[in-house]
């Protein structure tokens, strides 16, 4: 009777500490939230970032800079008072 006691002492501590949901595990899901909440407030500054670029380019009256600023980087286009420097 003790050891059948004891063996299942043993079994159920083991999987409180090593099981499916035992500490470790619990701690590795606490540090893995941690990360993933840093991650979600990067994504959250992007998407405000990319919420406020919409709002700039409403179709009824873009912003002119922000024109500007796509036609530059996205489509290659210069003023015609820039002077372009190639890189060779």
């Amino acid at each position: 009777m003790l050891l059948s006691c004891l063996g299942l002492t043993g079994y159920f501590t083991y999987h409180a500490i090593h099981g499916r949901h035992g500490l470790e595990t619990r701690t590795s899901l606490i540090s893995r939230s941690a990360a993933l909440e840093f991650e979600i407030k990067g994504l959250e500054t992007v998407r405000a970032m990319l919420q406020r670029d919409v709002a700039l380019l409403y179709p009824e009256r873009p912003h002119p800079d922000i024109v500007e600023e796509i036609a530059r980087d996205v489509l290659g286009f210069v003023h015609p008072d820039d002077r372009v420097a190639l890189g060779r």
